[in-house]
């Protein structure tokens, strides 16, 4: 298997305190993840994607686990429109278009 990638959606008007938190969240908690990728979608304003890619599902579930994790979704909840929608995936594979 080639990793682990947790998309997390989620609604919210207030997008610039919660990249706040997150930039926050990333320079205090050391790896979590090995990237991180926050998009919005462009037909639903409003309507957010967070892409992060671990090694491996165990690693995500490790990180899920965290104190810091739970603080940090806690925090979240408060400046979301409604509950995050988690999408688990297995990457099967990857192709690199040059």
């Amino acid at each position: 298997m080639a990793g682990f990638v947790q998309i997390v959606e989620y609604r919210t008007s207030r997008f610039d305190e919660v990249m706040a938190m997150g930039e926050e969240y990333a320079a205090s908690s050391g790896e979590f993840a090995r990237r991180v990728t926050v998009t919005e979608d462009r037909d639903n304003p409003g309507t957010f994607r967070t892409i992060a890619e671990f090694e491996s599902y165990d690693a995500a579930m490790e990180n899920s686990q965290r104190p810091e994790t739970a603080a940090f979704a806690e925090k979240m909840m408060k400046l979301c429109d409604g509950p995050p929608t988690f999408y688990n995936l297995d990457v099967r594979q990857t192709f690199h278009i040059t």
